[in-house]
Parts: structure tokens; C-alpha cells; sequence
């Protein structure tokens, strides 16, 4: 079952999301999805196995320039993740299915995403589900 998060799901999401992006603080992602679940811009959804939280999905509405795209705003996957042991279940592919019926209904007409250049594993499910690559780009930064 896919759930449609709201606030009261922003502990669950933080839960999820912090084995992807572990540099960030457990409390710090709380908050940021208590943020995203209220704004009109962005969406979240979590699957389910039964009753347990395995995975989740988080997209939102871009309306500046979208790597690739022609048209604003463009439906962005910021992340996706699913517990390795639901993995190759198609739940990844169903929560990605559910940003994009999501961004459609806000009139998009394009839906992007993007990940490192070093994650096999993301680059690999995004090309099995449609996606195809527009750029690859390297980004710098210095302390002032």
C-alpha cells in the first residue's frame, strides 16, 4: 500500500530518508518533511509492506531552469528509497509512478531527476524506468 504523507508522517519519512542521506541530522529531516508535507509544491508517499514503513518517495515542483527540460514548472524526484530487503519488489517503480500521476495533476508535462555520478544503483533505476540522460555535470566550490 502507498500512503500520500502528511505531517503527522514526517517521523516515519525522517526515519526512511536519513539511511539514504545519512550526513544529515535525524531531527534536521524531521522538520524539513514537516515543511514538505504542508507545501502545495511538494509531495511525499510512502509504501508499506503490511504495516511496516519500507520505503518512500519525495517530489516537488521546479520552476527554475530543469537540466534538459523546455517547460516550468517540471516535476523533480529528490529522492527515493526502499529498505534493501523490499528491494526488487517494484515498489520504487510504484512510488516513482505516483510522483509523476502527482506532477501531472499540478500540469506538468516533463518530470526530471538526477544523482550523483558515482551511484550505479540510482542511474540504473532511473534509465529501467524511462528516464533518459540529458547531462552529466561536475559542480565546484570554494570557501570565500
Amino acid at each position: 500500500m502507498i500512503k500520500r504523507a502528511d505531517i503527522e508522517d514526517a517521523d516515519v519519512l525522517a526515519d526512511l530518508a536519513v539511511r539514504m542521506w545519512p550526513d544529515n541530522n535525524l531531527n534536521t529531516l524531521i522538520e524539513l518533511f514537516r515543511r514538505l508535507t504542508q507545501n502545495d509544491d511538494s509531495v511525499c508517499f510512502i509504501q508499506y509492506d503490511e504495516n511496516k514503513p519500507v520505503g518512500f518517495s519525495q517530489c516537488q515542483l521546479r520552476y527554475d531552469y530543469v537540466e534538459g527540460t523546455h517547460s516550468s514548472p517540471v516535476g523533480y524526484l529528490e529522492g527515493i528509497f526502499v529498505l534493501e530487503e523490499y528491494r526488487r519488489k517494484g515498489y520504487a517503480a510504484k512510488l516513482l509512478l505516483e510522483c509523476e500521476k502527482w506532477a501531472k495533476e499540478k500540469g506538468c508535462t516533463e518530470f526530471a531527476g538526477d544523482c550523483e555520478l558515482d551511484n550505479a544503483d540510482s542511474l540504473s533505476f532511473h534509465m529501467a524506468m524511462g528516464f533518459e540522460e540529458a547531462n552529466r555535470i561536475i559542480c565546484f566550490k570554494k570557501k570565500l
